[in-house]
């Protein structure tokens, strides 16, 4: 009994003593999930490259084509190093799009040409793969052949990606399932802005839309 009693003492007077019990607790190199997209306006983001437009609808962000326009951007204004990024999108069976990681402009002007990893997004198999977009590299996931990873995506409903980035290490699944695990050895890049992608189309084409929302990013130390 008095072992019992005697327990129970030191258990209130831990938690009397502020920091006692949070000392026992591991402590993470990952911060808080910080949202980059309010639901409201495009506050923190930036147009590069392109004539597509992008506009704030129903809590998404909504990409559109441009008959004749290139590859179009709407970039984050912040740049990021190692992180772990999460998203919903949703796309047009016709249409091709991505999100950036890491990324630059040429000559570090708004309308250089966008470069660097590309998260894919597209309903032919390839969806959470990593392209070269704007590098002579073509495809940065050389193996694209696992039967799970091609089916993934689902054609006309949101998908969840989530991109994980660390080093020259980055990762990716789609709808939970892993998709990509590359060590980067081509690119060089280790920091860049966050960009969505609205793809090239043909002229007679069009228009076509990709949504993203839920858009949230959290920084590794």
């Amino acid at each position: 009994m008095r072992f019992v009693w005697f327990s129970a003492l030191l258990g209130l007077s831990l938690t009397a003593l502020p920091g006692i019990a949070d000392q026992e607790k591991p402590t993470s190199d990952k911060k808080e999930w910080v949202p980059l997209f309010d639901g409201k306006t495009l506050d923190g983001w930036e147009q590069r490259n392109g004539t597509a437009t992008f506009r704030v609808e129903d809590g998404c962000i909504v990409g559109k084509t441009a008959e004749g326009s290139p590859n179009s951007f709407l970039c984050t204004k912040k740049e990021y190093a190692n992180f772990e990024l999460r998203f919903e999108v949703k796309v047009d069976d016709a249409l091709n799009s991505g999100v950036q990681i890491r990324s630059k402009s040429r000559d570090n002007k708004k309308e250089g040409r966008v470069h660097g990893p590309q998260v894919e997004i597209s309903t032919d198999g390839m969806a959470g793969f990593i392209y070269g977009e704007g590098l002579t590299t073509g495809w940065l996931s050389k193996d694209r052949s696992d039967p799970k990873a091609r089916v993934a995506f689902r054609k006309g409903q949101w998908n969840k990606y989530r991109v994980l980035a660390v080093g020259k290490s980055i990762k990716t699944w789609v709808n939970d399932v892993p998709v990509a695990d590359l060590i980067d050895e081509q690119t060089g890049m280790k920091s860049g802005f966050i960009g969505l992608q609205v793809h090239s189309i043909p002229k007679g084409k069009g228009p076509y839309e990709v949504r993203w929302r839920n858009l949230e990013i959290r920084v590794i130390d």
